[in-house]
């Protein structure tokens, strides 16, 4: 059983990250922690082989962790789970053994597909018979398929609403989005809904002065 530490400083995105975790075979959560001190004492007191970590924590940067973990000797691997796009913490991050980066917002089945492909990496065994074996113990690691969104939903199209929804700092509702991207209100919802769905966005009813009330979408910020 490959033992895993969350460290995630939202409790709703923890608690969702422990779950989805739990629900892959072969995984289990050892600890919880919901900053970087909280995970340096729950490594010091259980093992783990896998960090699920958030990079922005309230007492100090994930790769910050990770390399006084390094200095300590702690060498567990890392999965980054994290909003952060800059294409140099990506590579600090490689360098200091994480193994895959999950994008915030993201559904179960992408957790799911890297968590996998790190337990087939991790059961590789015995010495490679040629360069092929090699390149295919590392292209399970590496070379994820894409996430399967539900059906009827698209990635540059929910990237386009996560977009807009992350620019509304007081919200939209689905006839505003869509009025913004070009795309019906009903699609604009499906994706807003999708986002809630993952815990990335909350509705609210907007009341107006006549008629049923508007549901009013939010992005979630959970500092990762």
């Amino acid at each position: 059983m490959i033992q895993v530490l969350v460290v995630e400083d939202d409790p709703v995105a923890a608690d969702a990250h422990r779950l989805y975790v739990g629900r892959v075979p072969g995984f289990t959560v050892a600890a919880v922690a919901h900053s970087r001190a909280e995970a340096v004492r729950a490594l010091d007191r259980t093992p783990v082989d896998l960090l699920l970590l958030d990079l922005y924590l309230p007492d100090g940067h994930g790769l910050q962790l990770l390399r006084s973990l390094r200095a300590a000797g702690h060498s567990a691997d890392v999965i980054a789970v994290t909003s952060a796009r800059d294409l140099a913490v990506v590579r600090e991050g490689v360098s200091l053994g994480v193994v895959q980066y999950v994008l915030k917002p993201f559904a179960f089945a992408t957790l799911r597909d890297r968590l996998v492909r790190y337990a087939e990496f991790r059961a590789a065994a015995g010495e490679a018979s040629g360069q092929d074996e090699v390149d295919r113990a590392l292209g399970a690691l590496r070379a994820p398929q894409p996430a399967r969104l539900p059906k009827g939903l698209s990635g540059p199209t929910l990237e386009a609403v996560t977009r807009a929804l992350r620019a509304a700092p007081d919200g939209v509702t689905a006839a505003a989005a869509g009025e913004e991207l070009g795309i019906s209100r009903i699609t604009a919802r499906r994706y807003l809904e999708h986002l809630v769905a993952v815990g990335r966005a909350v509705r609210s009813p907007q009341y107006g002065q006549i008629g049923r009330p508007e549901l009013h979408y939010r992005w979630v910020t959970h500092g990762g």
